[in-house]
């Protein structure tokens, strides 16, 4: 009889455990009861997940502007190009959005330059480009390297203070109190990798979405310079001023030939 009773006992306390501890849990999965038990730490890993936040929807909103098809722009450009139409070129790269319209559109206003000056010269407009490309993207990174090196400090720190109240109470403390401290000192170990993950991911796409662009960007700057270095040196060049011009005299030229 006093064994059964002895088991029914500790079959009630761990029962007992089991449902203080549910109900511990509960409450700390509460977005109150994570930020008022993993203390301050919790709010400055909230102030980076609110900072990569900002950084993630900027670059979104940057890169959906920069989403241009570079094929069609430089085909319709090299048919103006071709033409000699260079104001009707220059007005169709400036409608454009993006940076590889911008690069395309400084090469044009220096139309005049031979062909290295103008290489040089898209170089340069490309070389201004890469800081917009790469905005806020090393910031992404940081708040995922950051997070969890704050939720490690957190979780230690409330490791510390947990052995530290064991200490005070003679290293007597129940299993409930125990477990409750080392909950509560991994939250932040949790809220940290919960922001350091989604973050690193959104750093990972930017990186790539960044790569793609400067790469658009060199390509389409080394083909603008050939389409304007070739069409100068082919015969009858009209200057940029002279286009509407060179267009009349040669409309004349062919009625006076005609008569």
């Amino acid at each position: 009889m006093q064994a059964c009773r002895g088991r029914v006992l500790v079959l009630a306390s761990g029962c007992g455990w089991v449902l203080a501890s549910r109900r511990m849990i509960l409450a700390l999965m509460e977005p109150s009861g994570l930020i008022e038990r993993g203390g301050p730490l919790v709010w400055v890993l909230l102030g980076l997940a609110f900072i990569g936040s900002v950084c993630v929807v900027e670059r979104l909103f940057y890169f959906h502007r920069a989403r241009i098809n570079v094929g069609d722009l430089l085909v319709g450009l090299a048919h103006h190009v071709r033409r000699r139409a260079f104001a009707e070129a220059l007005h169709e790269a400036a409608r454009a959005p993006g940076p590889v319209a911008r690069v395309a559109h400084a090469a044009l206003l220096r139309y005049y330059l031979d062909r290295a000056d103008l290489r040089d010269v898209t170089r340069e407009a490309g070389q201004l480009e890469v800081p917009r490309i790469e905005n806020n993207i090393r910031a992404i990174l940081g708040v995922a390297l950051l997070a969890p090196l704050v939720g490690m400090l957190g979780t230690m720190l409330g490791m510390l203070e947990t052995f530290q109240r064991v200490g005070e109470q003679g290293g007597f403390t129940g299993p409930v109190e125990l477990s409750a401290g080392v909950f509560t000192a991994l939250i932040t170990s949790v809220v940290g990798l919960a922001v350091a993950v989604p973050m690193y991911l959104f750093y990972l796409y930017f990186l790539g979405r960044a790569k793609r662009l400067i790469h658009r960007i060199e390509r389409a700057g080394i083909e603008i310079v050939n389409l304007i270095a070739d069409a100068r040196e082919e015969v009858d060049f009209a200057p940029f001023r002279g286009e509407v011009t060179a267009g009349r005299n040669s409309a004349k030229a062919k009625q006076e030939h005609a008569h």
